[in-house]
């Protein structure tokens, strides 16, 4: 089990975070990435065989199933599917694999706040673990914004619930540019850039943490 320890800023502080890779024998590359007490496992298929009908000439198709902890997928995991798959694609080299498929299976374990923040890290940790090439690296992070303007960082349920804005950001690694961003409320367009700013700057110690479990993933064997 690799795991990240508690971060702190100016404003706020991520909850401990983690990740443990190789979970499963049939995927190509699988891991399990917890935020605090949400968690969801990720399984990655491919480059493999595609269907006709969804077959690209010139680059790899990329699909993205989320899978709910209890019941069927609704309009709320098919939102987040679009979301996640067009931030994967954004940093796979799917030119690499024309006509063929990559598929990203997410599985929620249990949900305790910024869901799709951990779904993202979980993607990205398991398409690593399956050895796809990719030009950058990327995780996710949530912040909400409070009715009295305060800004929380990697928010609980309970916080995302009582909150009057809440924003999630996809940042990559090398130029901590935003390939996502998702909100629900309102906000001003100051708040919004000190929300980026503050999940730019914590973000730097989840790309560290990648390298490091990657470090020691490599050094174990």
């Amino acid at each position: 089990m690799e795991t990240g320890l508690e971060i702190t800023s100016d404003y706020s502080c991520l909850r401990p975070f983690g990740c443990e890779q190789n979970l499963l024998s049939r995927p190509d590359g699988s891991a399990s990435f917890f935020q605090g007490d949400t968690t969801v496992l990720a399984a990655v298929y491919g480059p493999a065989d595609v269907k006709v009908s969804k077959e690209i000439f010139d680059k790899a198709t990329v699909e993205v199933i989320l899978k709910p902890k209890v019941g069927l997928s609704g309009v709320a995991e098919k939102a987040k599917e679009q979301m996640i798959k067009n931030t994967c694609e954004s940093v796979i080299l799917t030119a690499l694999h024309p006509r063929t498929s990559i598929t990203v299976v997410l599985q929620v374990i249990h949900d305790a706040g910024s869901l799709l923040s951990c779904c993202l890290n979980a993607s990205f940790v398991a398409m690593m673990d399956a050895g796809l090439a990719m030009k950058s690296s990327f995780c996710g992070l949530t912040c909400v914004i409070g009715t009295d303007g305060n800004i929380v960082l990697d928010p609980t349920a309970k916080q995302e619930k009582e909150s009057r804005a809440v924003l999630i950001f996809g940042i990559e690694s090398t130029a901590k540019k935003v390939l996502l961003l998702t909100t629900k409320g309102s906000c001003s367009v100051e708040e919004l850039q000190r929300c980026l700013a503050i999940c730019q700057k914590a973000s730097e110690k989840i790309f560290q943490f990648y390298r490091d479990s990657l470090r020691r993933k490599f050094s174990k064997s």
